[in-house]
């Protein structure tokens, strides 16, 4: 048995983070599917930045739709759209067969509205409505921002992955605001079942404190922030609030482990697909660590209900002078910036196609 299929029958989804014309022209996604166990893709502005800067793939169309009269942010969203809505025909089956709660893809609102809500709220409904693919999540970054737009998405019936979430108190707050969404479906009369998944990145923990601490303490802390994460993930499904919800037909917001790749040279390549396994969970990871994790991955057990050792973990970093909350309020914000520097090279790349092509 691959070790992908065990980590799946262990019961946590394998998500590809990645998407380009070539992979779904090629059948390397379908391969995905039926080789690795994937059940869904999640996709982001530096993804799309190198599909289509890196690729001819993508000039065809560009050129037609150039001629059109598109440009800028509305020639990419018609390019990611028509990536997506295939990937999502792709996994639709997947979403039939485990009862929606699978099977979905991501496509991320614009980065430049991270601190805007009333733009975020717009553009997500515009491009759920675009779509029109009951498997596709709009990623909304859980910013102080972003929450209040992702109860709105929510209540409006939009399907969200909340991103950029480095803590498990963002991680809270993002549930939070998901439960705020369907309680006012509730009380509207409306169908509580829109999903959510909430996005907590990993591996930028530890390469942000790489070179600051020595080797005993060197790769633990995205795994202790993964683990507390699940904790209070596994804890807030037992309140009252969330099962009153459920009683109403609402399924949770399942917790997603993304930025999996390692960092560190001298770490596995493994490293966060081995030690994330937790069953009713998300692990989103590039295709080339999927592959690497088929070929020669580990499980190292499941995550534990109660935090393992992250307590300890914790204070040992905080012992060296490297404060945790503090280094997530900075991952959140340097995440942000560095995925506007992506859509900004990402929108260069289209319009430096668009000048050759014509």
């Amino acid at each position: 048995m691959k070790p992908t299929q065990a980590l799946h029958d262990l019961g946590q989804s394998l998500w590809v983070d990645n998407i380009t014309r070539d992979m779904l022209d090629s059948g390397t996604l379908k391969k995905y599917i039926d080789e690795f166990s994937a059940t869904g893709l999640t996709s982001n502005p530096t993804i799309f930045d190198n599909a289509i800067s890196k690729s001819d793939s993508y000039d065809p169309e560009i050129e037609r739709l150039k001629k059109a009269g598109y440009s800028g942010e509305a020639l990419f969203f018609e390019l990611a759209l028509q990536d997506l809505s295939g990937a999502a025909d792709l996994f639709l089956p997947i979403h039939w067969t485990t009862a929606t709660v699978d099977g979905m893809v991501s496509l991320e609102v614009s980065p430049l509205l991270a601190y805007d809500t009333e733009a975020t709220i717009a553009e997500a409904k515009r491009l759920f409505e675009r779509a029109h693919k009951p498997n596709l999540f709009i990623k909304i970054p859980g910013t102080k921002e972003g929450l209040p737009a992702i109860e709105e998405a929510i209540f409006s019936g939009v399907n969200v992955n909340v991103t950029l979430l480095f803590s498990s108190e963002h991680c809270k707050a993002a549930a939070d605001a998901y439960m705020r969404g369907l309680e006012r479906r509730v009380r509207a009369g409306l169908d509580p079942d829109v999903r959510s998944v909430a996005s907590i990145f990993i591996s930028r923990w530890d390469k942000a404190v790489m070179d600051k601490v020595s080797d005993d303490l060197r790769d633990k802390l995205g795994i202790a922030v993964a683990h507390e994460a699940y904790r209070d993930y596994r804890a807030g499904l037992h309140t009252d609030r969330w099962q009153r919800l459920e009683s109403f037909g609402a399924r949770p917001q399942r917790l997603l482990f993304a930025s999996t790749s390692t960092k560190d040279p001298r770490a596995s390549d493994t490293l966060y697909i081995g030690g994330l396994a937790a069953p009713n969970t998300v692990n989103t990871m590039p295709d080339k660590t999927m592959e690497a994790f088929a070929d020669h991955g580990k499980l190292n057990g499941a995550l534990s209900p109660d935090g393992g050792n992250c307590k300890e973990v914790f204070a040992a970093y905080e012992k060296v002078g490297i404060s945790v909350s503090g280094l997530a309020a900075q991952l959140q914000k340097d995440g942000a910036d560095s995925f506007v520097k992506s859509w900004q090279n990402l929108l260069q790349s289209i319009e430096t196609k668009s000048k050759a092509l014509g």
